[in-house]
């Protein structure tokens, strides 16, 4: 029986070769684990009903998977959806999630953004006190039903300036993050309590440090920070103003194997032992994972078209590259990726270890999935499986040399066999056409 992770992947690998997903004219394909995700999205919710009664929000952060599919199976395990754009708001409501499960954060949103979240509901976390006057504004217009029954309730983030994790690009807890309103900053606090006073329908407070790269130490510390000024400014107040508190997400990922650690339980036992008070049921808790929930279920594969050797290294060139490997190929040494090679029928490729190169099709050197990497002798024909790519890997494309979507497949697999679901079919050529303005041709003549 196919009950591991690894021995589904394998499963599915065969059967994407037999069921033809994987063909010269679809030579990438992507494929999730929908058992995978299932268990992921239990896991997160046990492991915080284990630290407390109050609610909690599990909130997936969309841009990890922009797929309709994909969040309609997180909202039916109870996961809802944060938003950071328009177009992901729209994809949320697509896939049925209902407006009282969506938050949304962005550092710029505009008036309309704003104006639509109230009249729909949507939990809206201001970036910063700027976006507080413009709310303001709408509040004092009439739009939507702030922090009432049925209305938006409404937030702000603030930046607890913890500190850096290995990737400082995703780390926004920094002393100079662009996110949030910078506690530690001079005067900052002390706005940020008026800021609260001057509006009782301000009800939740939102952090989020950082995410791949970022240790549970300074993940618990920025909840920490923003558990400590709820309290300062609930006693100010003189009553509970803030009874929510939006602690992000940001668990990260180990891609050196098929382990998943740190796991959930991990992070929601950190959170108690180092902000315990947190979870005494006084708050309610919103949470913003999205990684953390998909990676480890989604394999990109791809063929081997051909094989070289140039000086002296053999280099396997296949169809997956930049253009789905974006932070891989530009940034390898914080995205690298574990490789994992089949024959040309989907069975494990054997042979002794040979340091080699997997390169990608895009026109430049550095297209590289791999980079002297230890691995079966590989041959034209042969698939390799580009693994933990189920977030922000198949489903952020990156159009270079006018390189197609791959098509991306939720499978199921079982002792009777694999059955796959297709969440977004492969890119046609006429779409790359259409898309790169083919309907308007002489509009520059």
């Amino acid at each position: 029986m196919a009950h591991l992770a690894s021995d589904r992947r394998d499963q599915a690998v065969r059967a994407a070769l037999e069921q033809g997903l994987l063909t010269e004219a679809d030579p990438v394909v992507a494929l999730l684990d929908i058992a995978g995700v299932r268990a992921s999205a239990a896991a997160l919710r046990t492991a915080f009903e284990e630290i407390t009664d109050a609610p909690v929000l599990h909130a997936f952060a969309v841009k990890a998977a922009p797929l309709v599919p994909v969040l309609r199976l997180l909202d039916s395990e109870g996961v809802g959806a944060e938003v950071a754009s328009p177009g992901e708001l729209a994809l949320a409501l697509a896939a049925g999630v209902r407006p009282e499960r969506i938050v949304l954060d962005s550092p710029a949103k505009t008036r309309a953004e704003l104006t639509g979240a109230l009249d729909l509901g949507i939990a809206v976390n201001a970036d910063n006190l700027q976006e507080l006057d413009r709310i303001d504004a709408l509040v004092g217009s009439g739009a939507g039903r702030a922090s009432g029954p049925g209305g938006s309730q409404l937030g702000l983030r603030v930046n607890a300036q913890v500190g850096a994790g290995a990737i400082g690009a995703l780390s926004t807890a920094t002393a100079t993050s662009k996110f949030g309103v910078a506690l530690r900053d001079e005067g900052a606090r002390e706005r940020v309590v008026r800021a609260y006073l001057d509006r009782p329908w301000l009800t939740r407070l939102h952090t989020h440090s950082g995410s791949q790269g970022l240790g549970l130490e300074l993940m618990t510390q920025g909840v920490r920070a923003v558990y400590e000024l709820a309290e300062e400014i609930n006693a100010a107040a003189g009553r509970q103003q803030i009874d929510t508190v939006d602690i992000g997400g940001g668990l990260p990922v180990n891609f050196a194997s098929d382990e998943e650690t740190p796991t959930f339980a991990d992070y929601a036992r950190a959170l108690r032992d180092t902000v315990p008070a947190l979870f005494d049921g006084r708050y309610g808790l919103v949470t913003e994972f999205g990684r953390s929930l998909l990676a480890k279920h989604g394999t990109v594969l791809t063929r081997v078209e051909y094989t070289k050797t140039t000086g002296g290294r053999p280099i396997a060139v296949t169809h997956a590259g930049v253009q789905v490997a974006t932070r891989t190929v530009y940034d390898p040494a914080s995205w690298p990726l574990r490789i994992v090679a089949y024959d040309a029928k989907g069975a494990p490729r054997t042979g002794d270890d040979v340091v080699q190169d997997v390169a990608g099709p895009a026109c430049f050197a550095g297209d590289l999935l791999a980079e002297a990497r230890a691995l079966p002798l590989l041959e034209p024909g042969d698939v390799i499986a580009a693994l933990d790519t189920g977030a922000y890997y198949f489903s952020s494309h990156y159009a270079y040399n006018s390189l197609a979507r791959p098509g991306i497949h939720g499978f199921h697999a079982d002792p009777g066999g694999v059955r796959f679901a297709t969440v977004r079919a492969p890119q046609t050529i006429a779409g790359i056409v259409a898309e790169a303005g083919g309907d308007r041709p002489d509009a520059l003549l």
